[in-house]
């Protein structure tokens, strides 16, 4: 398993308040939760696994799937070139064929053989001790509740009640697809979800770089990034902290609220269209049970782990 996902400088922060309601955010805040608990795979081990390889070969599996490896990026958020090596690798140990697609015979479709299936069965114990870890902190039928309205987000089957729940993966597959809306929404806005993320937080107060970054919980360098883009907007201004005249304190300005406020329409819009097939209840509900998962975590890692050091998340939103 990984270490935290907070990184260097970061601690197990808790959920900001002003983000806590937006289900992408909940989603962000479990994908690198559930990324710190996933196994990382070994090229010297035997059955070597990863989360993104059996994520990869659990679609391809899925009933009735023919996917092209083009479609299966897009759906799961893996970029054309490492779709390639994966599915090449795959093709390699003869876990999946690719056969011509009946539908438009300049592409291929994936199809998961025999020692697909194998390897899969192979990685369930890593996988299913991963996603035991990350929702350590709901009850069961919690769970099943949780992968219930995840799949209903994605427009997939639920699992069974008590069968084969792969929440990581459901959290990876709902991260991407919830990034992706938001991040087409406010594309005309000037701003990116990372750059509402930053604005929602100095909205309710003025802070320092660290203490944004901890907000947010991501890395410093990361913040980094986001404040130079609100600063050059003039949505941001450094300023000296008055309480520690050795560093500076960030201050929204007048036109980063009024960015914030036109961004924060647009993003509720997008996550009420996002949510329609779960209503309104299901909506809440979903909230409920991310928060409880990622306070979970966040304590769990908080009270017993101390304040690791580990891969941070790029983005803020």
């Amino acid at each position: 398993m990984k270490g935290d996902a907070l990184g260097s400088g970061t601690s197990a922060a808790v959920l900001t308040p002003g983000l806590a309601v937006y289900t992408a955010y909940l989603l962000r805040r479990a994908h690198a939760l559930a990324g710190a608990c996933a196994p990382e795979r070994d090229e010297a081990a035997d059955g070597a696994c990863s989360a993104r390889d059996f994520q990869v070969l659990d679609a391809i599996g899925e009933p009735g799937a023919a996917y092209s490896q083009q479609d299966l990026g897009d759906r799961l958020g893996i970029n054309r070139t490492t779709m390639v090596k994966l599915i090449d690798r795959f093709e390699a140990a003869g876990q999946v064929i690719r056969t011509r697609n009946p539908d438009d015979r300049r592409s291929y479709a994936l199809a998961l053989t025999g020692e697909g299936r194998a390897a899969l069965q192979a990685m369930d114990p890593a996988i299913s001790a991963a996603d035991a870890q990350l929702a350590a902190g709901l009850t069961g039928a919690e769970r099943d509740r949780l992968g219930a309205l995840l799949a209903a987000l994605l427009s997939r089957p639920a699992a069974a009640p008590g069968g084969a729940r792969r929440t990581g993966a459901l959290i990876a597959e709902a991260h991407h697809l919830t990034r992706h809306r938001i991040e087409a929404a406010l594309a005309g806005s000037g701003l990116q979800a990372r750059h509402f993320g930053a604005l929602t937080v100095l909205a309710e107060a003025a802070c320092s770089q660290q203490q944004l970054a901890r907000r947010l919980a991501i890395s410093e360098q990361a913040v980094l990034a986001v404040v130079d883009d609100l600063e050059r907007a003039g949505r941001v201004v450094r300023e000296r902290d008055p309480a520690d005249r050795r560093r500076y304190a960030l201050r929204i300005t007048d036109e980063g609220r009024r960015a914030l406020a036109a961004a924060r329409e647009v993003v509720e819009a997008a996550e009420a269209e996002l949510g329609e097939s779960l209503g309104a209840a299901g909506r809440a509900e979903l909230a409920r049970l991310l928060g409880a998962l990622v306070a979970g975590q966040c304590a769990g890692q908080g009270g017993e782990q101390g304040a690791r050091q580990g891969a941070a998340p790029r983005d803020g939103g």
